[in-house]
């Protein structure tokens, strides 16, 4: 990536926080904030666990589209197959393992959860469990641990990569390579000093996730394609 690219960007993003009266993209704190306060893989109740860790007073586009329901899917993992998905769920939140590795296995999981939940609902018309483009397993993990993960979006990765003059432009998803790329764009942030104050003065401190996160990072790629 080109630093002259970066810089240029930087002070662009910054005039936008600043010129910004209300930020359309807040509501990924708040989902931020109701994944840490309710995640608990211990709860007597899992699925309504799960249910609460993703809630948003203004959308939830974040776990479901028009044809996109993976949330949806987790919940019905949850309630039939506990403990295999808790399993899952630890292995992919143990940063001790390499992130591709916890990745792999997680969607392999998935896979069988979603053979296995038609073999018992055979009237059901599910037939994905909508993980596969990566998206929520990236969401998982940026919820998860805030300061080394971010939410994933591959057309917009491939965009940022240009803007940003790489020469090797991603073909294909690659999530480790991605939360690469973001700490990096983190790290400029985070030395301009003064686009964390910029950022904080659109979020309200009892709604939204307070403290660092690689939302920023992903919020600046977000800025830099439209």
């Amino acid at each position: 990536m080109l630093l002259a690219k970066i810089h240029s960007s930087i002070a662009a993003y910054k005039k936008w926080l600043t010129d910004t009266r209300h930020h359309p993209f807040v509501y990924k704190w708040e989902s931020l904030q109701h994944f840490q306060a309710n995640w608990n893989p211990d709860a007597a109740d899992p699925v309504a666990m799960f249910d609460r860790c993703f809630q948003n007073s203004e959308t939830r586009r974040l776990w479901q589209t028009e044809q996109w329901f993976p949330k949806k899917m987790m919940l019905e993992f949850w309630r039939y197959y506990p403990q295999t998905v808790r399993l899952m769920f630890d292995d992919l939140f143990t940063e001790t393992r390499e992130v591709e590795g916890r990745i792999g296995r997680f969607l392999f999981g998935c896979d069988e959860l979603l053979r296995d939940y038609r073999r018992d609902h055979p009237l059901s018309p599910e037939n994905n469990h909508y993980h596969d483009d990566y998206r929520m397993i990236a969401l998982y993990l940026a919820f998860r641990y805030p300061e080394s993960y971010a939410p994933y979006d591959f057309p917009a990765f491939q965009k940022a990569m240009a803007h940003f003059g790489a020469r090797d432009i991603p073909q294909q998803n690659d999530l480790p390579r991605y939360f690469k790329v973001i700490r990096t764009l983190m790290t400029f942030l985070e030395k301009d000093g003064e686009i964390g104050s910029l950022m904080k003065k659109h979020l309200h401190p009892a709604r939204h996730f307070q403290g660092k996160t690689l939302l920023l990072a992903e919020d600046f790629c977000r800025f830099v394609t439209t």
